[in-house]
């Protein structure tokens, strides 16, 4: 799936990725280029807890313009020709993020057996909730945001920077009660919804379309759905209390 804000490439043999910001964000993307720069910034100093993989910004950045299909070319002139440029035998970005290449979870999901379907659902449930532990909200939590690392044997993390805010900075609402039953029908929310407002029970509507991956994910992560779960680390982080969160599985860690 081409990402709306990012034009993402990489070598078949290169565990890394290329990362270029997009000259225009067609909608619903309402985000600006200094924002997207805003969030990277915010994700080099934020401590990652694990859970966020890490990006090296570069400037000037010459490849070979032999390494370069004509498809990829095509789609980086007409969609990032702010940032790219052609001098001789190569390609030149201005600006440029590399990434470590993982298999996105969407596409793991898809040939997962039960057994480790339901480990992958458990690892992005907590992923989500460490993150939420260090103050970070996604923003969009779909699967295709988030990657395995270790050729798709290793950790949940997430790697799609541009929705990402401060998790109490997000408004977490519990959808109220309609008024009328032919509200729940109508075209549009019987509610009013602002800038900031997060409605956590509509996250298994949006997220899982698959029952069985549906039924995996709440086997461990119910309460991700409660608006209660997420004001209560809001209220920890404000009151300065933040949680252990460690990196490794409880059986790989020194023992106290």
């Amino acid at each position: 799936i081409k990402g709306m804000v990012m034009a993402v490439f990489t070598l078949p043999s290169y565990p890394y990725v290329f990362k270029v910001i997009r000259d225009r964000f067609p909608p619903p993307k309402k985000t600006t280029r200094q924002e997207v720069l805003a969030t990277y910034r915010l994700v080099k100093m934020h401590d990652r807890v694990g859970r966020m993989s890490d990006i090296l910004e570069y400037s000037h950045v010459a490849l070979p313009r032999a390494r370069f299909s004509e498809d990829l070319l095509e789609e980086l002139y007409e969609t990032c020709a702010k940032s790219v440029s052609e001098e001789g035998d190569q390609i030149v970005f201005k600006h440029i993020y590399i990434e470590r290449r993982m298999t996105p979870l969407n596409l793991a999901v898809l040939r997962a057996d039960d057994q480790y379907l339901r480990r992958l659902m458990k690892g992005y449930g907590e992923a989500i909730k460490e993150l939420a532990a260090a103050n970070i909200f996604p923003g969009d939590l779909l699967m295709k945001n988030f990657g395995v690392t270790g050729q798709g044997q290793g950790r949940i993390v997430f790697y799609d920077y541009d929705e990402i805010c401060y998790l109490t900075e997000c408004n977490f609402r519990q959808i109220p009660e309609p008024l009328y039953p032919e509200d729940e029908f109508a075209s549009e929310p019987w509610y009013s919804i602002g800038a900031n407002d997060v409605f956590p029970e509509q996250f298994v509507t949006f997220l899982f379309a698959d029952n069985r991956v549906r039924k995996a994910f709440l086997k461990y992560h119910s309460d991700l759905l409660e608006a209660g779960f997420w004001i209560q680390k809001q209220k920890n982080i404000e009151a300065g209390i933040y949680e252990d969160v460690f990196p490794y599985p409880k059986k790989l860690r020194f023992s106290r």
